[in-house]
């Protein structure tokens, strides 16, 4: 499959528009006095459901036709697809299946239980969760919706970066977005080569889960494996469709520790009083502690969620 055209991408912001949110643009004077930089922030932990993720899920079950909808839709998820893909199954009125990890933050499993999604628990490992998934279609007639190797899904996550553009006055010399399957960065990633072709699209990535930046070293996609990181929703692997559009448009991708991951989300919390969780932290944890990676003074950044659990925040012993 091709990589999403610039239509493909209006459309779905189109098709979408009516169920989620144009999501704020906000900036900080003190974290950009730190980065030596202006700043951009696209905050997607404003969203419904609390995540990007929305607007891939619903551009994906809206696309559906009705006979195949009526079955219902699966996936697996650690919690902020799940719940996405639930809601937007509720908006069209049909079922949702969601595998998930056993060791899912219990907020983020709150949130699918709450949109309406019935739950499957599997062991932490890609492969328990597509085995565990492939016997939910097989039982349910369900319709499988990816996390991120979907042209849909693709699609709708590129609408946020084309938002943010339109948002901020200007052209941006850099946006960033963080990496675990890819599906948003590859979107962000075609939305801005199509509409600002001079600016860079950098992805960033804990440390510890560098299965991408490992990937676009070799030219071949590598397995995440089991990653342990705070960063729970960038544990995933890349996908056959977002891996070619990371190869073709994202410039680089910076990977950052723990330590700076949870130090760039609580700068977030203190310095912008907002609420985002440790995923939507790594982009500005790469900008802080690996600046000279990062060309230009005008950055964009989307910070991808805020769905916390608030009895186990990281700094927090």
């Amino acid at each position: 499959m091709n990589a999403p055209t610039l239509e493909e991408i209006r459309e779905a912001a189109k098709r979408i528009a009516p169920y989620v949110y144009r999501t704020p643009v906000l900036t900080c004077a003190s974290i950009d006095a730190r980065c030596e930089a202006e700043v951009y922030f696209k905050c997607e932990n404003f969203q419904r459901t609390g995540s990007f993720k929305m607007r891939g899920a619903s551009n994906a079950v809206l696309s559906l036709e009705e006979e195949v909808a009526i079955r219902g839709v699966a996936t697996h998820s650690s919690g902020n697809h799940g719940a996405a893909l639930a809601r937007a199954a509720g908006i069209r009125g049909v079922p949702a299946y969601v595998v998930m990890p056993k060791n899912a933050p219990s907020v983020k499993r709150e949130a699918v239980r709450h949109y309406g999604a019935r739950i499957i628990l599997c062991d932490p490992t890609l492969e328990a969760r597509e085995e565990t998934l492939a016997k939910v279609v097989r039982e349910t007639g369900a319709s499988f919706v990816h996390p991120y190797n979907d042209q849909r899904v693709i699609c709708g996550q590129g609408t946020a970066a084309l938002e943010l553009l339109m948002e901020v006055e200007g052209e941006l010399d850099v946006v960033m977005a963080p990496v675990g399957g890819g599906g948003l960065v590859s979107g962000t990633a075609a939305a801005v080569a199509h509409s600002s072709p001079r600016t860079r699209v950098i992805g960033a990535e804990p440390a510890n889960a560098d299965d991408a930046y490992r990937s676009l070293k070799v030219g071949r996609i590598l397995p995440a494996g089991n990653p342990r990181t705070v960063a729970d929703g960038l544990r995933t692997s890349l996908g056959s469709l977002t891996f070619p559009i990371l190869c073709r448009w994202v410039e680089r991708i910076v990977t950052v520790e723990e330590e700076a991951i949870v130090q760039a989300m609580r700068w977030i919390w203190e310095r912008m009083k907002i609420v985002v969780e440790p995923s939507a932290a790594v982009p500005l944890a790469a900008l802080l502690t690996r600046r000279e990676e990062i060309p230009g003074r005008r950055i964009g950044i989307i910070l991808s969620g805020g769905n916390v659990d608030l009895d186990r925040l990281p700094w927090i012993p």
